[in-house]
């Protein structure tokens, strides 16, 4: 069952960038929509509403739209007409095909004065002696009623006979309502047994009629496909039952035959799939046997291996499995069987590299040892550093820095050269300046 949610407004509201605050056309109709919500609170600027083939039983939560000039209800559960004074702007009412049976529910709309047009046609008050005249009496500023104009002369003849028309109409709302009140009870025991019966049919199918370890299962696959067939031709029988079974119209039919197409569609969405997950010790991996249909076109099948899971997706329907240890996507491989249909995934697993070199180092054992035999004698001597307590293993700033302004005395020192005597080369040139 559907219900109104931000989310469903939004995509009903592209021709306004998806805004709904200044929505002032909506169209919700043919969505399962049960209650009536939110719209007065998101969408206040509302002047057009679509409403039409849901399953709305009550008129609410729509007082506030102030602007609203149409409001379609046509072929919702409404059983009565309320909460409508506060749609100020109303001209045009449509609750074509309905459940109305108080007539007399429609005095609350004498509040809307810009009501022009009002379609109640399909509803069970619309058979009432004296409907139209009542209509038209009591809607005095009523220009159109189910699409026919109302003259001013049947309006002076209806409000000459208002207080006889008023008194039959009560007389047959009364009788109405005690009808109704019987189908409900009936309505109600029906659910009742039809919960009941449903609830058996659950615990009935959760109890296994054999045990695949016990039989051979090639028999089991058997009584599953004989257990499968007739589900199917029940349930095909119960489906001709529920479409020639006579049946009342009333709002409670209405959900029934809901449920029944609701329940037929989702046994079409279920995809129930056995399958069997085999661990290949011999060839090292793991083998998926998948029960797809037999006569299933392959394009509908995807398949995804990842390390620790495979994924399937049969017809959209996601099939998901976690692997008990971790396998080679890239070298894994997907086909399905010619006679069966079913798909076979083969999944190696990842340790079959480990496992085939393990034996070969065994062999090689003395090379391999001998050659780290010395490494591990001198990593066994280097395990332990001395540091000589004398030495200190902390740098002391101080030294260091007055070490670097002795380096830098000396450096400038060194170009300061005196001339020596006993080089013979030497001649001291007075006009040449001194080096400095």
């Amino acid at each position: 069952m559907g219900r109104i949610t931000e989310d469903l407004i939004r995509r009903n509201a592209e021709h306004n960038d998806c805004i709904i605050f200044s929505l002032e056309e909506l169209s919700l109709h043919q969505q399962e929509i049960e209650r009536l919500e939110h719209i007065d609170k998101w969408c206040r600027d509302l002047k057009i509403l679509y409403l039409q083939n849901n399953l709305i039983g009550k008129i609410e939560n729509v007082s506030k739209l102030k602007k609203l000039e149409y409001l379609n209800l046509a072929l919702n559960n409404i059983e009565k007409i309320e909460n409508l004074e506060g749609c100020e702007g109303l001209t045009k009412l449509d609750l074509t095909v309905n459940f109305i049976g108080e007539l007399s529910s429609i005095k609350t709309l004498q509040h809307n004065i810009h009501l022009k047009e009002l379609f109640l046609m399909g509803n069970p008050c619309a058979d009432f002696d004296g409907y139209r005249q009542f209509v038209v009496a009591t809607l005095q500023r009523l220009k159109w009623l189910d699409g026919k104009e109302i003259e001013r002369s049947e309006r002076i003849q209806a409000l000459q006979n208002f207080p006889v028309i008023e008194q039959q109409i009560r007389e047959q709302e009364k009788a109405y309502c005690l009808r109704r009140a019987k189908d409900k009870e009936e309505a109600l025991k029906n659910l009742r047994e039809e919960d009941k019966n449903e609830a058996e049919e659950r615990s009935y199918e959760g109890q296994s009629p054999f045990s695949v370890e016990s039989k051979d299962h090639v028999q089991a696959l058997e009584v599953q496909e004989g257990e499968c067939n007739q589900k199917k031709f029940k349930d095909s029988e119960d489906d001709f039952e529920f479409w020639n079974k006579p049946s009342l119209f009333t709002p409670e039919s209405r959900l029934e035959t809901l449920r029944h197409m609701e329940k037929q569609r989702k046994d079409q969405e279920k995809l129930r799939l056995d399958f069997s997950l085999k661990d290949d010790e011999k060839h090292n991996q793991f083998i998926l046997d998948l029960a797809v249909y037999r006569y299933m076109d392959t394009s509908l099948i995807n398949v995804d291996v990842q390390p620790t899971y495979v994924r399937v997706t049969v017809k959209g329907k996601p099939f998901q499995l976690v692997l008990p240890a971790e396998v080679k996507p890239d070298s894994s491989s997907a086909k399905r069987s010619q006679t069966t249909g079913h798909l076979v995934i083969c999944m190696p697993k990842v340790d079959g590299i480990i496992t085939g070199w393990r034996p070969t180092s065994k062999s090689g054992k003395s090379t391999v040892d001998s050659r780290r035999e010395p490494t591990n004698q001198r990593s066994k001597q280097i395990e332990k550093l001395e540091v000589d307590p004398s030495k200190r293993s902390i740098p002391d700033v101080a030294n260091i820095v007055q070490e670097k302004k002795h380096r830098l005395q000396r450096v400038r020192a060194e170009p300061k050269i005196i001339p020596s005597e006993e080089n013979p080369d030497f001649e001291d040139n007075p006009e040449v300046p001194p080096l400095i």
